[in-house]
């Protein structure tokens, strides 16, 4: 399966905006409860290629099946040089590589861009997404308790982190 990972355009904002509806409806990945419109996907597209954060997507046979991008992980200026991340993969792709590719894109474009730390913030109860973030050198460092609720429960929140060399 040979899949390519580039750049995102706006012709594939309803594709990205399709594989988050999905994980808000289906998934804890996502800690929204109504989906979004495609309005609001539009300006969250807007506003990171206006900050200069990278939106790619992995497409394979034409269809966008999965996209990653980071952006700001808290406002106040020390914090510039810190990422947070995020990674969707349509559901039908899953265990196929995607998010791997993504996420080595991801990581290779924030060393260009001088960053120093990429961090994660994933639902403690996905042991798939903690495993799969370890293998690129993640480490967990902390865990916000009853962080959230959705699908009628408390969630608590897992933070993992990369040191970018």
């Amino acid at each position: 399966m040979e899949i390519q990972i580039r750049k995102a355009v706006a012709a594939d904002i309803q594709s990205i905006l399709d594989i988050v509806n999905h994980a808000i409806l289906h998934t804890t990945a996502n800690y929204n409860y109504d989906p979004q419109t495609l309005e609001i996907q539009q300006q969250w597209f807007e506003h990171k290629t206006a900050q200069q954060f990278p939106v790619i997507v992995a497409v394979y046979e034409d269809k966008v099946i999965g996209f990653g991008s980071y952006g700001t992980f808290r406002e106040k200026i020390g914090y510039q040089y810190t990422v947070e991340h995020s990674v969707y993969v349509d559901d039908h792709f899953i265990g196929k590589g995607v998010g791997k590719q993504l996420l080595a894109e991801l990581i290779r474009l924030a060393k260009t861009q001088g960053l120093r730390v990429m961090i994660g913030a994933i639902d403690a109860e996905n042991t798939d997404s903690i495993a799969f973030h370890r293998k690129f050198g993640f480490t967990e460092c902390g865990i916000v308790k009853d962080a959230a609720f959705k699908f009628d429960r408390w969630l608590d929140l897992r933070l993992v982190q990369l040191i970018l060399k």
